[in-house]
């Protein structure tokens, strides 16, 4: 017989060493995950869909515009999600923008299949995203708005996400190619699934 979870300790509360070290993660993950997406010439869901699909029309890395597009966002993070979140969502957009500059010079895709970078490349995205949930933090734009649904009206993240990611991909029809976009969707399916999967109340102990 499994204990009640409502029984287990809570555990300690995580160090400063502990989030920032999952925070470096968790950006590494998101720009790793952006790199595939974009040498496939693919969008996704969410900020990062957003951010690809502008790195097509203006030429600065898809972590850079990343970081500038969510810039709006900070400050609805500080109101709606605390202090606390609100700077970790600032560090790690300059992680995002930091990692993102670093990878033009020190990484080059030549060619990646486009089903191998939906599905990598949107999981990557997605572990990102929940190592920063985990942490308290979050990426920005779309990602506040359901993490802030979650906390206040119980509606799970990844679920919500989708319903935003339909909106965006929607707005990437006349800048990417039909099989792009049906890759594209198949990318933000793939973070989804990790927050559906995932990122719900209850399953993590800690803090």
């Amino acid at each position: 017989m499994q204990p009640r979870l409502d029984s287990l300790p809570i555990g300690r509360p995580h160090s400063v060493a502990e989030d920032a070290y999952a925070l470096a993660i968790g950006c590494i993950l998101l720009v790793l995950g952006l790199v595939f997406l974009k040498s496939a010439g693919l969008v996704t869901g969410g900020i990062a869909g957003v951010a690809l699909l502008l790195s097509y029309l203006i030429p600065l890395p898809a972590g850079v515009l990343f970081t500038i597009i969510n810039v709006p966002f900070f400050a609805f993070a500080h109101k709606a999600l605390g202090a606390r979140f609100a700077i970790k969502t600032v560090l790690v957009n300059v992680g995002i923008a930091t990692f993102s500059s670093l990878t033009r010079v020190s990484i080059h895709v030549m060619d990646v299949q486009p089903a191998f970078a939906a599905i990598v490349g949107g999981t990557l995205i997605g572990m990102g995203i929940l190592c920063l949930a985990r942490h308290q933090a979050g990426v920005g734009g779309t990602g506040v708005i359901t993490l802030w649904l979650q906390r206040t009206r119980g509606w799970n993240a990844g679920s919500t996400q989708i319903v935003l990611d339909v909106l965006i991909l929607s707005a990437a029809i006349p800048v990417v190619s039909g099989v792009q976009l049906g890759w594209s969707i198949l990318s933000a399916a793939a973070i989804s699934l990790i927050l559906i999967a995932w990122h719900r109340p209850g399953r993590y102990i800690g803090h």
